[in-house]
């Protein structure tokens, strides 16, 4: 059942650019109101979805965002979407955009830029810098999304650390960003999806190249 109603916020997250009500959610999915809400909750408390405080209104389903956020991803055709950062923003264009633009601000700061996608693959040359370890991400899942944020080079990010007294996590390429999102989201619209298991979500940043402690997740039972 989770699996069914995640499909169905993800699609219309990528046909509209916002999630379904849970009332839309009950007939898109073919079931009685009370089950989409129960569905929802639970994905709520297994970090499927999240939920705005005190509601059944979907807040975020990764890679998207209900709420504005400074990453902004343009597809060729007009559509548009809110990524919570920069992995989000590649999901969105495994799922939705193969030609898009995404348009953030380097480092959060002043300074505007555009990370444009081409069938499917970057054309433009730069970083992104995962302030934190990724098994920290969901002891507050806003505030980790807001800081993995693109760079125009490594020195750039020492800098910003100093600046802003945040930690230097790891800096890797947007290309290897996007194929990290390729493997993480890209099963995301399937009608039996799943959150992928602790064992699962290790092969995957390993399957991107991204080893080392830093990328190290406790793989005991249970799902990311």
């Amino acid at each position: 059942m989770e699996g069914l109603v995640h499909h169905h916020v993800i699609d219309a997250f990528v046909r509209r650019g916002y999630p379904p009500t849970v009332d839309e959610i009950a007939a898109a999915s073919g079931i009685p109101r009370e089950r989409a809400a129960e569905a929802l909750q639970r994905l709520h408390e297994g970090h499927g979805v999240v939920l705005h405080p005190g509601s059944l209104d979907v807040w975020m389903a990764h890679p998207f965002s209900a709420s504005p956020t400074a990453v902004w991803v343009a597809a060729d055709d007009a559509r548009g979407w809110w990524a919570p950062c920069m992995w989000c923003a590649f999901g969105i264009a495994v799922l939705a955009a193969p030609n898009a633009t995404i348009h953030v601000r380097l480092g959060g700061e002043n300074e505007p830029a555009d990370i444009r996608l081409r069938d499917g693959a970057v054309v433009t040359d730069h970083v992104v810098h995962f302030a934190l370890p990724p098994r920290d991400a969901w002891t507050n899942v806003v505030h980790f999304c807001s800081t993995v944020l693109p760079f125009r080079t490594a020195d750039d990010v020492a800098r910003w650390c100093e600046r802003h007294r945040l930690p230097r996590g790891a800096v890797i390429s947007a290309e290897r960003t996007l194929d990290l999102a390729r493997a993480w989201y890209g099963r995301h619209l399937d009608r039996d999806w799943r959150k992928w298991t602790l064992h699962e979500a290790q092969a995957i940043f390993e399957g991107a190249g991204l080893t080392g402690e830093f990328f190290r997740i406790p793989v005991t039972e249970g799902t990311f």
